[in-house]
């Protein structure tokens, strides 16, 4: 009896380590969906993936409230996988008093009732993983909400646990022989700030605290305070964060300001350079401020902490870097930090130029180490590249180059919502309409970015396009809603849209745009951008041309470029009519801004 009883008493423990691993495994496992991306053996999901970046307020609103919500984006699920999607990456949807729209964290385990519920989060989980689509999570690393409850806890006195939390100092004397103008300016009760260092938001970057009499540091605005990340009390605890996502089935994250996580432990000056900016606050290069080196000891840890998990979890670095060694500095050695450092260098060239755009594909080609670069043209920061690339007479068709290079290079590619409808930067037109407190600050110079972020354009079926029915919505639509959107374009053959679907399908089907090398073509043209895809294992290779400029150009390509090439080709996508019948490499004259891909 006592045998049965311990037998028994074995298998219930058993029994209960079995449900609880079961409660937790789908979760777990949500992260590897079936992949709608076929990949070589071996090879992470992410490698050839197409990101898509949705601001949550501006996508879809589910309940009427003109905020985008996500039951919002759960509807719109079927239109992603049909475009190609393969992740989506979410701006912030946690707890927030708004000031920065969610970049203002106040609650990191949590989510705004103005998205939702956990449960809503947790039904876009598992509907995304049944469109093959996997979630990333925007990860504010760098600074709080100043109501979130460490900070105040952390101002409450000088002596409270978590005071080392968050950066703190005492200034100096506003009269003392080295304190700056620019410190003296904003003096407290005698006391200047420790040194001469910005906001991005505009104005010092230290706020005083007349409670404590210190000042607290603060790269962005006054009101997100920078975490201590020599702590590692803080490290935990956003370490903790990540594994609570992780187990719900999160795809991994994409780290915000991940390059202003150190500041000179010496607080000495930044540099200043000629000029102010936007705000009327003199240059300054943010040596002291961005990009110090212990960034690197941070994404290491989390590179181990994600790589503990199943599923190819991926971090992906927000980062402006200026050089391929910059950022191949990112990977780590060997690999170790980020998977998916952005490339921005090829992005924010905002012109045109061929031989430019040659130089940063061959530094990511060859630059990186053998990594897979991650190109990004458009984000929630930036004026669109319709916009900042567009003549205003051909827009579309330099839309659809950009896209080419987007999808046919040997990058990752992450697209922002809108882009593939060719949606455009819509600005406030007075101070009173500004919602992004830059705009706030900096009018009229600097306008903010709400015109980056209007809400998507779905159809014309009513003046909100089809994004909500509350006839306020959180930013105006544009008025162009009624000829640019998703219904419409999908109707037409040679549209915008069309031309994303058909080079994602390329991408996802076609062996040399997926695993191909890349080599550059008409290496001197300073009109023509082209190169090949090399085809793996005997398959056909791809040659892939643009026309950068307003006058038609005749390709030049010489036979001993393209191995084993017959010269005969066959058109696979071409942007201008004139193009679909070629099928010689002899006599190929591009258009005006077209693009071309071709099997060889």
């Amino acid at each position: 009896m006592r045998t049965l009883r311990s037998l028994l008493l074995i298998l219930a423990c058993l029994m209960t380590v079995r449900a609880l691993q079961l409660a937790a495994a789908p979760r777990a496992l949500a992260a590897s969906p079936s992949p709608a991306l076929p990949a070589g053996a071996g090879q992470p999901w992410w490698k050839h993936a197409v990101i898509y970046e949705i601001y949550p307020r501006s996508f879809q609103d589910s309940n009427g409230d003109g905020i985008g919500d996500l039951n919002g984006i759960v509807a719109r699920l079927g239109y992603l996988e049909n475009l190609g999607v393969n992740a989506i990456w979410l701006t912030p949807i946690y707890p927030s008093p708004q000031v920065d729209f969610g970049y203002d964290v106040s609650n990191y385990e949590a989510i705004d009732p103005m998205y939702g519920t956990m449960a809503d989060f947790d039904r876009l989980l598992a509907e995304a993983q049944k469109h093959h689509i996997r979630v990333l999570m925007d990860l504010v690393l760098n600074h709080t909400s100043d109501q979130h409850p460490w900070f105040i806890e952390s101002r409450s006195s000088r002596n409270n646990p978590k005071r080392d939390w968050y950066v703190w100092n005492s200034g100096g004397p506003a009269n003392a022989p080295g304190a700056t103008p620019y410190q003296k300016r904003f003096e407290h009760d005698g006391m200047a700030p420790p040194n001469n260092w910005e906001s991005d938001f505009g104005g010092p970057a230290w706020q005083w605290d007349p409670r404590t009499r210190q000042f607290y540091y603060h790269k962005f605005s006054v009101h997100q305070p920078d975490l201590n990340w020599n702590n590692p009390q803080v490290r935990e605890a956003m370490y903790n964060v990540c594994r609570f996502w992780l187990n719900k089935g999160v795809a991994g994250f994409r780290l915000d300001a991940l390059e202003a996580l150190f500041e000179d432990p010496e607080l000495r000056n930044e540099k200043i350079l000629p000029g102010v900016d936007d705000y009327g606050d003199p240059n300054e290069d943010e040596s002291r401020t961005l990009d110090l080196p212990g960034i690197h000891v941070v994404l290491r840890q989390l590179r181990k902490l994600v790589d503990r998990y199943p599923g190819d979890r991926v971090l992906v670095g927000e980062n402006y870097t200026n050089s391929a060694k910059s950022l191949l500095s990112l990977y780590g050695l060997h690999g170790r930090e980020l998977q998916l450092p952005m490339d921005t260098q090829l992005g924010f060239i905002d012109k045109l130029d061929a031989a430019e755009f040659r130089q940063k594909i061959v530094e990511a080609e060859h630059g990186l180490g053998g990594h897979v670069p991650l190109f990004v043209f458009d984000n929630h920061d930036n004026p669109r590249s319709w916009d900042r690339y567009g003549d205003g007479r051909h827009n579309e068709a330099i839309a659809k180059i950009l896209a080419t290079v987007l999808l046919t290079t040997r990058s990752v590619a992450l697209m922002y919502y809108g882009e593939e409808i060719g949606m455009v930067t819509t600005p406030p037109k007075t101070r009173a309409e500004v919602q992004d407190p830059l705009g706030k600050t900096g009018w009229p110079k600097e306008k903010g970015r709400d015109g980056e972020r209007t809400p998507m354009q779905w159809n014309a079926s009513n003046p909100q396009a089809g994004f909500s029915t509350n006839p306020k919505t959180w930013l105006p639509v544009p008025p162009n809603y009624k000829t640019v959107n998703v219904q419409t374009e999908s109707a037409e053959l040679g549209s915008l849209l069309g031309w994303y679907k058909k080079l994602i399908a390329l991408r996802r089907t076609n062996p040399a745009l997926r695993d191909g090398k890349l080599l550059m073509l008409d290496r001197h043209s300073n009109s023509i951008l082209a190169y090949v895809r090399t085809g793996p294992n005997g398959t056909p290779p791809v040659i892939v041309a643009m026309n950068m400029s307003s006058r038609a150009q005749t390709l030049s390509v010489r036979w001993n470029e393209v191995a084993g090439a017959s010269g005969h080709v066959r058109t696979l996508a071409a942007s201008d009519p004139s193009l679909r019948s070629v099928s010689s490499l002899r006599s190929v004259t591009l258009p005006p801004f077209a693009s071309w891909v071709a099997s060889l």
